[in-house]
């Protein structure tokens, strides 16, 4: 499946600081649970990413 491919999977999605001084991004869908932890530096790119994404998506809307 690529980035710009539909899908039907459905998916929760839950974003936090751990007490490990990471940033937790954990998915889970169809009973496959995907921790994945990041530092605050790749964290913080990683929503400068996705502001810019949506930015893009919002325009290509018009």
């Amino acid at each position: 499946m690529g980035i710009d491919k539909q899908s039907d999977i459905a998916a929760n999605i839950q974003i936090g600081p751990t007490t490990m001084g990471m940033v937790r991004i954990y998915v889970e869908a169809d009973g496959v649970e995907l921790p994945l932890d990041f530092d605050p530096d790749e964290a913080i790119e990683i929503a400068e990413e996705l502001k810019a994404a949506a930015e893009r998506a919002r325009r290509a809307e018009k």
